[in-house]
C-alpha cells in the first residue's frame, strides 16, 4: 500500500522558525544551526508535502499561500506535541512551543510586552502570542496558557503567582486641586468629579478601597467616564478630576508634580499575578516565563502604606 510521506516534526519546526523570522539566517541563529541545514530542511518539508512554502530572493523570504495553512497546523502540532512530552518527561527545562499569554491594555502594553520581548530574545525556540483585552479572560476556556492580571479576586481552580505587589491610589492635577480643593476624608469623594473607568472585571463607579488596612466601599460619580485607564490619567492631566490608578501608571506623573497623591491613607489593592490552568503546573514554558516575569517586575514592586 503506499503511503504519503509523514512531515518530519523538526523541519516543521525549523520552518516556523523561518516563518516567524523572515529569514534563513535569523532562524538558523536562533536555532543554533547553519543556514544550508535550515534551507536543506524546508526544502525536504517542501518536497514531503509537494508544495512551495516560501518564497526566496536575495533580500528576505516571504511565506506562500499555502505555507500560512501549513504554518498554522504546523505551531498547534508542535504545540501540541511539546504539551505531550512536558507532560510524560521528568526533566522540563527547555521551553519550547507557543505560549498564549492574555492580559489588559494599559498594562499589557506598557508593561508586559516589553517584558515578553526579552523573553522571547532569551528563548527563541518559545514562540510568544499576546493578546489584550479590556475584560476578565477565561483562561482555560478562551485557549491562554497564562493571564497576567491586576487584582486579587481568582479563581479557586487556577494557579495563581504574585508578580509585584502594587495598589492604586488616589490622584489629581494641582489645577484641579487648586480649583475644587484637596478631599480631606473619604466622604469627600462623593461631592468631588471622580473619573470612573469600567476595566476588565472592575466594579463600575464603585471603588473598593482600604483606608489604613480596613476594606471600605464608595460609590463615586463625575461627568466623565471611560473603559480605557489611559484615558482617565489623561482627563486627570487635564485637571477634569480625581482618578484611582495604579502606582505602575501614575508614578512618574506624582514624581513630577503633574499628579498629587490624594487621602495617601487611601488604597486599592492591585497586585500583579500570572494566572493559569493547572494541567499546566508541570509546564515548562509556563514555569520560565512566570519566573521571568516576577524578576521583570520585581524592581518596581511596592507594598501599601
Amino acid at each position: 500500500m503506499n503511503t504519503l510521506p509523514s512531515p518530519n516534526l523538526d523541519d516543521l519546526r525549523v520552518f516556523c522558525m523561518v516563518a516567524r523570522k523572515s529569514s534563513f539566517s535569523g532562524a538558523a541563529e536562533a536555532l543554533s544551526v547553519s543556514a544550508a541545514y535550515v534551507s536543506k530542511r524546508v526544502g525536504v518539508l517542501e518536497t514531503d508535502l509537494g508544495t512551495r512554502l516560501l518564497h526566496r530572493s536575495t533580500r528576505r523570504v516571504a511565506i506562500t499561500e499555502a505555507g500560512e495553512r501549513v504554518y498554522a497546523w504546523a505551531e498547534k502540532i508542535l504545540d501540541d506535541v511539546d504539551q505531550l512530552v512536558e507532560d510524560v518527561s521528568t526533566t522540563r527545562r527547555v521551553p519550547r512551543g507557543t505560549l498564549r499569554i492574555s492580559s489588559s491594555f494599559g498594562f499589557g502594553r506598557h508593561i508586559v510586552a516589553p517584558a515578553l520581548a526579552r523573553l522571547s530574545d532569551k528563548h527563541p525556540q518559545l514562540s510568544v502570542r499576546l493578546d489584550l483585552f479590556d475584560r476578565l479572560v477565561d483562561v482555560a476556556g478562551e485557549g491562554f496558557d497564562l493571564d497576567i492580571r491586576i487584582g486579587d479576586e481568582i479563581a479557586a481552580h487556577l494557579i495563581a503567582k504574585r508578580l509585584a505587589s502594587n495598589h492604586r491610589v488616589l490622584c489629581a492635577s494641582p489645577e484641579y486641586l487648586k480649583r475644587q480643593g484637596a478631599p480631606k476624608q473619604l466622604a469627600d469623594l462623593t461631592s468631588h468629579a471622580c473619573l470612573a473607568i469600567k476595566e476588565r472585571d472592575h466594579p463600575f463607579g464603585l471603588w473598593r478601597l482600604n483606608v489604613r488596612g480596613e476594606p471600605v466601599s464608595i460609590k463615586v460619580t463625575g461627568p466623565l467616564s471611560t473603559n480605557h485607564g489611559e484615558v482617565a490619567v489623561q482627563w486627570a492631566l487635564a485637571g477634569r478630576g480625581i482618578v484611582l490608578r495604579s502606582l505602575w501608571d501614575v508614578r512618574p506623573l506624582l514624581e513630577s508634580g503633574q499628579l498629587v497623591q490624594v487621602l495617601p491613607e487611601v488604597t486599592q489593592p492591585a497586585n500583579v499575578w500570572a494566572v493559569y490552568p493547572a494541567r499546566l503546573a508541570t509546564s515548562a514554558k509556563v514555569r520560565v516565563c512566570v519566573d521571568f516575569l516576577a524578576d521583570e517586575f520585581a524592581q518596581w514592586s511596592v507594598q501599601p502604606p
